[in-house]
């Protein structure tokens, strides 16, 4: 008559050869997965942080470097890109405050996509973006994004620039999303003209209430992040306003208002972006009409070739 083993034996036996119990991998998994509970900060619905980007979030202009892509894929020649910044920089400094010049601009602001796939559009603003502007990233500014993620709260990004670009830099930057220019769109192609208004000005305060009214977002508990004047309007809607990398302008108001000053820029990087800062909002407001006209002419000299 065969012996049988013992109950313990039996359980002894299995347990050596990983029959009893889960695997310790799993059991592993099962503590991480507590322990990343544990850790796990609520959601905060009341409160939000709306960050602008040009010279904020990034050292200058999202869609300078966006024109400086393009016309590296020879959507614009180097000629016609140094002819495109002149032309924002020109508007930035002698025209970016007149509410008639932006309303002027607006029909053109983003002609120089007409007639572009959708899915065109995606893969050249992912592809820019990790080729000229991941580096560009402001670390300080972006450390103040953190704070608010690891707080519970959602932070949007908020721009002049098309809303396509400003969502591909949220996404890089594991942010909730963005808030920008919105181009209409007809059977996944582009007809050049736009959805609404430009993303400038009173029209960021509008977009963020809108925002606001349909999360459920207590806009006195919210913050936002600018460095221009322009954006006032914006951070005069929210409790918390904080003036990043500001121009003179803006650290005026900043001090009339008691807002906070927060600047990462040393002396030599603060040189070193000059130029770029001041090509910033006006890209969409003026110079991106005179790209529109460069890019039609460069089709053109190649139709002819």
């Amino acid at each position: 008559m065969a012996i049988r083993p013992s109950t313990a034996a039996l359980a002894l036996r299995r347990r050596r050869q990983g029959r009893i119990g889960p695997p310790a991998s799993v059991s592993a998994g099962w503590a991480v997965s507590e322990v990343e509970a544990a850790l796990a900060v609520p959601a905060d619905l009341s409160a939000a942080a709306f960050f602008d980007v040009d010279n904020t979030m990034m050292q200058g202009a999202s869609i300078y470097y966006f024109a400086r892509g393009l016309a590296k894929r020879r959507y614009f020649t180097s000629g016609d890109l140094v002819r495109f910044a002149y032309q924002q920089a020109r508007f930035r400094l002698l025209a970016s405050e007149h509410a008639g010049t932006v309303a002027g601009a607006k029909s053109a602001a983003l002609a120089f996509i007409a007639g572009w796939k959708v899915d065109d559009m995606s893969r050249l603003c992912e592809e820019i973006f990790d080729e000229l502007m991941a580096d560009r990233i402001w670390s300080g500014t972006r450390a103040l994004a953190q704070l608010h993620l690891d707080a519970g709260q959602r932070v949007w990004l908020v721009t002049a620039a098309p809303v396509e670009l400003g969502r591909i830099i949220a996404q890089r930057l594991g942010l909730t999303g963005a808030i920008g220019t919105v181009a209409e769109i007809q059977d996944d192609v582009y007809t050049g003209r736009l959805v609404g208004d430009l993303m400038h000005g009173p029209e960021k305060a509008a977009a963020i209430t809108a925002l606001a009214s349909v999360e459920g977002l207590d806009l006195s508990l919210c913050s936002a992040y600018s460095d221009s004047v322009n954006d006032t309007p914006m951070l005069s809607t929210v409790g918390h306003a904080v003036a990043v990398n500001p121009d003179p302008a803006l650290r005026r108001e900043a001090r009339k208002r008691g807002w906070e000053v927060r600047d990462f820029r040393t002396g030599r990087k603060a040189a070193k972006i000059a130029i770029p800062a001041a090509l910033a909002t006006g890209a969409l407001i003026g110079g991106v009409a005179t790209a529109a006209a460069l890019r039609r002419r460069t089709i053109s000299r190649r139709q002819l070739r």
